[in-house]
């Protein structure tokens, strides 16, 4: 592998990442919060850094798919730690190690946070936080075939690195247009979005900032009590419904928007989504109601978002869900492992995954019964190609495999059992909120640094579906 070609690439994806730094600086300014030479000087050190390996770094090779896993994994890498800067340079978060992780929990959309006064900090710094999250949403590499046409070079190895989901879809020929058409759908909502937080008395501050971490399904707020702080029925029902939307393949809403709704019924992915995400709110809300909560209006509202919440691994929170009845506890952790639907902003192991894995398992019980019969495993018409279904199977070892060694290290740090697993699977899943000490209504600040760096793997890991960060520990990868 030709490692100069990657780290030429870094340097592209870091002046990108100078420019998205001055975003906050006119948010600092308008309101004085002293956080705006932060940005600079993050911004200048990000400029000065890429352009040094942009533009002396010289190569002619071409780009295959080992350069393509590398440029991913390691691009990755370089947003956490440069998008750290603004934390330390400001003195918001002056340890490194906690810097990164709230940076890495940014731009994987994981949401877990090591902040405890949350409403303190400088604004600009909370408008960033927010920002990393929508620019890690739709996927850092995305947006980068979509403006820096230097990408287009390999642009599909890089594509199908980052792509959520067993298959990457493309809606046009080139992997280019694909990437600005995503972009262009992500924009759209999240605009539409932010316009209807502000018509229920959000400030325009606020609306953009719970805008960002929605759309990407990533979580995080401007408030310690998150969006239970607004104590608003309407804002619930908005952020409740484009949680939805941002846990759907963004392919299906490209479709809706030239004029195919009927594709979402057609579409059996999104219909098991649906049902699942109405099967559990239905239950949970018979579990809860006269226990937890004595109106059904209230108990709707608050069971409809923590289920969406969790599904599409957002992390918002308007309940304390360890309060509520064991079976809806259990329900929800189930659902950490689900996440959203391939192609979509959400993480987790998938709702295609989940959906093929159950219809393998009839398939086999079947051919035990009917051994000569020929019987295909399809999602919708579809056959799946058995690769497909290999990797899937292997994707859900690897995911169960890590999460029980990540959960042992973690217990190994002096988490008891429940935090240990419910820390992993908030990190492994890009959720934010887990269980135990590490619950919807804490943080993640009194984990040890060796446990947080556990986690920043998990994150990344998680965002990245595995096998494009694992298949860098194999030494073939790096040989000729």
């Amino acid at each position: 592998m030709n490692l100069f070609l990657p780290l030429k690439i870094m340097g592209a994806l870091l002046v990108y990442l100078s420019a998205a730094l001055l975003v906050p600086i006119p948010f600092s300014l308008y309101y004085g919060d002293g956080a705006a030479a932060a940005f600079v000087y993050s911004a200048l050190v990000c400029l000065f850094v890429g352009l040094l390996l942009w533009k002396r770094i010289r190569t002619h090779k071409d780009f295959g798919t080992r350069e393509g896993f590398a440029v991913v994994s390691f691009g990755w890498l370089f947003y956490a730690f440069f998008g750290a800067l603004p934390y330390l340079f400001s003195g918001a978060i002056p340890a490194p190690v906690d810097a990164v992780f709230e940076t890495m929990s940014g731009f994987t959309t994981t949401g877990s946070t090591i902040l405890t006064e949350i409403e303190s900090l400088p604004e600009s710094i909370l408008l960033w936080r927010a920002l990393t999250h929508w620019i890690g949403g739709m996927g850092i590499i995305v947006l980068s075939l979509a403006i820096l046409p230097m990408l287009g070079v390999g642009g599909m190895q890089l594509f199908r690195a980052e792509a959520p989901g067993p298959t990457a879809d493309r809606l046009k020929p080139r992997i280019q247009d694909t990437a600005k058409l995503l972009w262009g759908v992500y924009v759209l909502l999240t605009a539409a979005e932010t316009l209807l937080l502000m018509l229920g008395g959000m400030s325009f501050y606020d609306a953009l900032c719970h805008s960002f971490a929605t759309l990407a399904t990533g979580g995080f707020s401007t408030r310690n009590a998150s969006v239970a702080a607004f104590d608003s029925a309407y804002i619930d029902w908005v952020i409740t419904f484009f949680m939805f939307a941002a846990g759907v393949n963004f392919s299906l809403h490209y479709w809706a928007l030239k004029g195919k709704v009927r594709d979402y019924f057609k579409n059996e992915e999104f219909l098991f989504y649906s049902a699942l995400t109405l099967g559990v709110t239905t239950i949970i809300c018979l579990l809860n109601q006269g226990t937890v909560y004595a109106s059904f209006w209230d108990n709707l509202r608050y069971s409809a978002f923590q289920t969406s919440s969790i599904l599409t691994t957002t992390g918002f929170g308007t309940a304390d869900y360890e309060r509520w009845p064991v079976l809806a506890q259990y329900l929800l952790v189930f659902l950490m492992f689900v996440g959203g639907c391939a192609g979509s902003t959400g993480g987790g192991i998938k709702v295609a995954r989940i959906l093929l894995l159950f219809k393998h398992a009839h398939h086999q019980l079947f051919r035990l019964i009917h051994p000569r019969a020929v019987r295909l495993v399809k999602l919708g018409d579809i056959p799946v190609d058995r690769d497909v279904m290999q990797s899937i199977l292997g994707f859900f070892a690897l995911f169960m495999g890590v999460f029980v060694v990540a959960s042992f290290l973690m217990a190994a740090t002096g988490l008891d059992l429940l935090s240990a697993s419910g820390a992993v699977i908030a990190t492994l899943g890009n959720i934010g909120p887990g269980l135990g000490s590490v619950g919807p209504v804490d943080n993640f600040a009194h984990i040890t640094d060796f446990g947080k760096s556990v986690l920043i793997l998990c994150m990344l890991m998680g965002r990245l579906e595995l096998f494009t960060v694992l298949v860098l520990l194999f030494p073939t990868f790096w040989r000729k």
